[in-house]
């Protein structure tokens, strides 16, 4: 069986259930997209941060992986933490919750025959005892995902740069300025996906041009534009270039 990727919305606003299957050998290097994910993988609950630049896995044999991939600037307020604390990191649920209420739900998604359902519920039942997310941060990210620039969606936000950035660091992990490079990013590799030439791509997704969409993808992936609808081109499923794998 080779390389295949499936996802649904979730009941938890704004999230992604999605379960994927790599086969033996390298896997492909995770990019940034501004979420952060609840993984389930060998029979451990893992927190995969925010990620500023691509993420690497460690080499592993393969295997079927479950998480639950969060919008920008919903998960912090689940977790409790603040995700610039998880910026560029994945690590163990307990570290994060008691460690006695992590091995109950842990033996809960293992005794689940469906895990994917099971992290879900385990997601909004979090959510039911937990402050909401701050509704003004989902908003700045809603819009930087639009395209809009971080200086008119401070002005809509009635925030100053520094209140802008300073509660950035808190839902996202980042700054504006660079979750609005990694959703423009984002956004290029979603048209680029359908078939639009590249430099189509780069104008439709807020780039100057090709070369300043190039620049990007070496800076925040790693990697080209070439090298990535290759490695895509090689999986059974295209999948979206934020779904984790591995800690």
């Amino acid at each position: 069986m080779g390389e295949w990727y499936a996802e649904r919305e979730s009941r938890f606003d704004g999230a992604i259930v999605w379960t994927r299957h790599v086969p033996q050998g390298p896997v492909r290097p995770v990019l940034p997209d501004g979420c952060l994910d609840l993984l389930w993988i060998d029979g451990r609950l893992i927190v995969a941060g925010p990620d500023s630049h691509a993420y690497e896995p460690s080499e592993g044999t393969g295997g079927r992986f479950t998480g639950i991939r969060f919008a920008p600037g919903t998960a912090p307020a689940l977790l409790g933490v603040p995700a610039y604390e998880l910026r560029d990191l994945r690590v163990d649920l307990a570290d994060l919750w008691p460690g006695a209420q992590v091995r109950i739900l842990t033996e809960r998604i293992a005794d689940a025959a469906d895990p994917a359902a099971a992290l879900e519920s385990l997601a909004l039942r979090r959510a039911a005892a937990t402050e909401p997310p701050d509704p003004l941060m989902r908003s700045v990210a809603g819009q930087l995902a639009q395209g809009r620039s971080v200086a008119a969606t401070a002005h809509t936000a009635g925030l100053g740069a520094r209140q802008l950035h300073r509660r950035s660091l808190a839902a996202f992990g980042y700054g504006p300025k660079t979750l609005a490079r990694v959703l423009r990013l984002q956004r290029a590799l979603a048209l680029v996906g359908t078939g639009m030439p590249y430099a189509d791509a780069a104008l439709a997704a807020g780039c100057t041009d090709q070369a300043h969409l190039a620049r990007e993808m070496r800076e925040l992936a790693g990697t080209t534009l070439t090298a990535y609808c290759e490695a895509l081109a090689k999986s059974d499923t295209a999948q979206p270039s934020g779904s984790r794998t591995t800690a």
